[in-house]
C-alpha cells in the first residue's frame, strides 16, 4: 500500500473521531453556553434578613407623666425612662409598640382617660421607634380630636402611624395598611382594637378608629370578618413579603389567652396574616405558631404574640395587686427573604425580659426600664449603684415571669447590641 495513505487514513479517523465528539458535546451544551446554570444561580441575590422588635403597651400614669417633667425649663422628656432599653430598640431594622395614650396637648391625664405629653413621641422616635399602632381601648378617650391631634402630633415626630385616621380619604388612600421596608423586606401593617370602653365612634366617623368587632360597644364577642377580610384583600394585593396584624385584645391581667383570642388569630392566619402582634392585657400572655387548615385542605402557618405586657406603665404589684404587671420584654424577630424560593419566613424568635422599675416617689428619673439580664450581671459583678438587693428580687421575678410565660428557649440572654450609628 502507498506509504502516503498509510499516513493519511489514521489522521483522517482522528478528525472524524474528533469532529463526532465535539458534535456530541455540542447537542450537550445548553445554547446560553457551558456555564449558563452556573450564571443563572449567580443572578440571585443571597438571601436577606431582617430584624422587627417588637414591644407591648406604652402608657403614662400621672405618676410618670409628672416624673418626666422638668420644672427649670417646663419641658418633658422620657429619656431617662428609655435608656437601658434604647440600645436593644434602635439597633433593629424595624420597631414597633402600642401607643395605649392620646397626645391631645395640656391639661394631660392618666387613667382613666389617657393624654400624655407630645415628648412621649418625640422620645419614642429618638430611641428608635418606626411605627405605632393606635387603635387600642383608650383611642377615643379625648374624642375625635384626640385622634386628630394624636395623629399630628405623630406626624411631627416622624412616627408611622395604624390604626386610626383623621379623615375618610385618609383610610381609603390604602384601606387603614401601612406598608413599611423592615431592612429590604416589604411588610404590610394593619391595626385593630376589640373596643373603645364605652365611647361610641359618631357613625359620620367610622372610618377614625379600626374596631375587629361589630359590638364594641357591648360583648366584644362578635367579629367584623367582612371588614376583616376586606382589609386582609387589599393588603395582599400591595403584595408584600409579610403581613402583620397588630391588635389589642383580650382579658386584662390573664397570662394565658382565651378561645376567643384563638379564635380570631385563626381567621386573620387563615385570610392572609403572617405575624400577628397582640397587646391590652397589661401582662405578658405566651407566643406560638398556628396552624389553620383552609377550606381546600391546605395548610397556612402564622406566628402569634398574644401580648408583651406594659413596655410603659406605673401599674406593678405594689400599685394593682396582679404579679407581672411591671413585667415585659423587646420581641425580636429575624425575617429572611429567600430570592430563589420568593418566600419570606421567620427564621429566629427571641425576645429582651424587662421590668419597668418604680424606685418610688421624690427620687429623680422614679421610672426606668430595664434589661433584666444585663441589671443581673452588674449586680452579680458588684455594681449595687442601680440594683439594689431588693431591686435584685424584683429582677428575678420578671425573669421567673418571661421564662414561665414567653419560654426560657427563646430568652436572648445577651449584652446588649451595639447602638445603631
Amino acid at each position: 500500500m502507498n506509504k502516503k495513505l498509510l499516513f493519511i487514513i489514521p489522521v483522517l479517523l482522528v478528525l472524524c473521531a474528533l469532529l463526532i465528539f465535539l458534535g456530541l458535546r455540542q447537542q450537550a451544551v445548553p445554547a446560553g453556553g457551558p456555564d449558563t446554570h452556573e450564571n443563572q444561580n449567580d443572578d440571585v441575590p443571597a438571601p436577606i434578613t431582617a430584624t422587627l422588635a417588637v414591644c407591648g403597651d406604652m402608657m403614662s400614669h400621672s405618676p410618670q407623666t409628672n416624673d418626666a417633667y422638668n420644672a427649670a425649663t417646663n419641658t418633658y422628656s422620657y429619656q431617662p425612662c428609655f435608656q437601658y432599653v434604647k440600645p436593644w430598640i434602635e439597633s433593629a431594622d424595624y420597631a414597633v409598640v402600642n401607643l395605649e395614650t392620646t397626645l391631645n396637648g395640656p391639661p394631660y391625664s392618666g387613667y382613666p382617660q389617657f393624654c400624655a405629653p407630645d415628648a412621649l413621641a418625640k422620645d419614642a422616635k429618638a430611641i428608635g421607634f418606626d411605627l405605632v399602632s393606635t387603635a387600642n381601648n383608650h383611642s377615643m378617650d379625648k374624642g375625635f380630636d384626640g385622634i386628630v391631634r394624636t395623629l399630628d402630633t405623630l406626624d411631627k415626630a416622624g412616627l408611622a402611624h395604624v390604626g386610626s385616621y383623621r379623615t375618610q380619604e385618609e383610610f381609603d388612600k390604602n384601606n387603614g395598611v401601612v406598608v413599611a421596608d423592615v431592612g429590604g423586606i416589604s411588610v404590610a401593617f394593619l391595626s385593630y382594637t376589640y373596643g373603645t370602653n364605652g365611647i361610641p365612634i359618631q357613625e359620620a366617623r367610622n372610618f377614625s378608629l379600626n374596631c375587629f368587632n361589630t359590638d364594641y360597644m357591648s360583648t366584644c364577642t362578635n367579629l367584623n370578618q367582612e371588614k376583616l377580610k376586606k382589609e386582609l384583600e387589599h393588603a395582599k394585593s400591595l403584595k408584600p413579603d409579610l403581613i402583620a396584624v397588630m391588635i389589642h385584645w383580650g382579658i386584662e391581667y390573664q397570662t394565658s389567652q382565651n378561645d376567643y383570642q384563638t379564635k380570631v388569630a385563626d381567621f386573620l392566619i387563615a385570610n392572609g396574616a403572617d405575624v400577628i402582634l397582640g397587646s391590652h392585657s397589661h401582662v405578658p400572655q405566651p407566643m406560638e405558631t398556628r396552624n389553620v387548615t383552609l377550606e381546600d385542605g391546605s395548610v397556612r402557618s402564622g406566628f402569634v404574640s398574644y401580648s408583651l405586657g406594659n413596655f410603659v406603665s406605673n401599674q406593678s404589684p405594689a400599685t394593682v395587686s396582679v404579679n407581672y404587671t411591671d413585667t415585659t420584654a423587646v420581641l425580636n424577630l429575624e425575617l429572611t427573604k429567600d430570592f430563589s424560593s420568593g418566600e419570606t419566613t421567620i427564621t429566629n424568635v427571641s425576645y429582651v425580659p424587662l421590668l419597668v422599675l418604680n424606685r418610688g416617689p421624690g427620687v429623680q428619673d422614679q421610672y426606668l426600664i430595664l434589661d433584666v439580664n444585663d441589671a443581673m450581671a452588674d449586680y452579680n459583678a458588684g455594681e449595687r449603684s442601680l440594683v439594689s438587693d431588693a431591686v435584685y428580687g424584683q429582677l428575678q421575678y420578671a425573669l421567673e415571669g418571661c421564662h414561665n410565660i414567653l419560654g426560657k428557649d427563646f430568652d436572648s440572654a445577651g449584652a446588649p447590641p451595639s447602638s445603631a450609628a
